[in-house]
């Protein structure tokens, strides 16, 4: 009877999805956080009779056949590439993406990091950092006797001083695109690095070849709809119960079968 493990696969598919849909209401508010979907396919069939064979006693060819499915298997726990609404903030550093692309970041190992977080901080030398404190690319670095920041739509930053009436343009944000952006590997704190899935990093400014632009004082809200969660974690749990009740079924007819004097 083959009926526990195919059973068992299912109760273990929904148990994913209930830790997908978990993950998701747990980054509610998470700046600038993708939902995640998990995806899943059937398993091997085994062909006890194969369609269009013919039949010996008479010679007609079977229409439909017998394929035993063998269960369910994850294939994929993919993010849904959906902008979150933006919340102004007013900080001046605080800049949302409108659209596609990421900002390119430099991790401790010298990699690159790519995040849609928009919550950018000051360190201690002046340089924009991430929250984390990685540096943001191309490196900028604040004067200690900037009055105040503005970022334009295509990343320009500008300085204004007390002592000074023109404002001094002190670099310009670059956005990062990708060919497959869901191929993104995702290593946490709201970053994420390249893959051969994803392809390599097209380095581009605000504005072109289809990338977003900036809006500062603004940070890209989570994607997540609480509604939408939590439905899929009523129906994850009913696949689970109806799952559980073909492994009861099963047993039950087992128990029969042994039984039977």
């Amino acid at each position: 009877m083959k009926a526990l493990q195919i059973a068992a696969s299912g109760m273990s598919a929904q148990q994913m999805r209930v830790d997908v849909v978990s993950n998701n209401l747990a980054n509610m508010t998470t700046t600038g956080y993708n939902t995640r979907r998990a995806e899943f396919a059937d398993l091997h069939y085994q062909q006890l009779a194969r369609p269009g064979t013919v039949a010996a006693q008479d010679g007609t060819m079977l229409p439909t056949g017998v394929q035993l499915g063998l269960g369910v298997r994850p294939t994929a726990i993919s993010r849904v590439l959906e902008q979150g609404s933006l919340s102004q903030t007013g900080g001046d550093l605080d800049i949302a993406i409108e659209g596609r692309g990421y900002l390119e970041v430099t991790l401790p190992s010298g990699l690159s990091g790519y995040t849609r977080d928009g919550g950018l901080k000051r360190s201690a030398d002046g340089q924009i950092v991430t929250s984390d404190g990685y540096p943001v690319v191309p490196g900028i670095t604040i004067p200690t006797d900037a009055r105040s920041l503005s970022i334009n739509a295509a990343g320009e930053v500008y300085a204004y001083f007390s002592d000074r009436v023109e404002p001094e343009l002190l670099g310009q944000f670059t956005l990062s695109g990708f060919t497959n952006e869901k191929g993104l590997e995702a290593i946490g704190s709201n970053l994420f690095v390249e893959s051969p899935a994803s392809g390599p990093a097209v380095v581009t400014n605000p504005g072109e070849d289809g990338l977003g632009t900036l809006r500062q004082g603004y940070l890209e809200e989570s994607s997540v709809d609480a509604v939408r969660e939590v439905t899929e974690l009523i129906k994850a749990q009913r696949g689970y119960e109806l799952n559980a009740k073909v492994i009861t079924a099963a047993d039950q007819m087992l128990s029969a079968t042994t039984q039977v004097r």
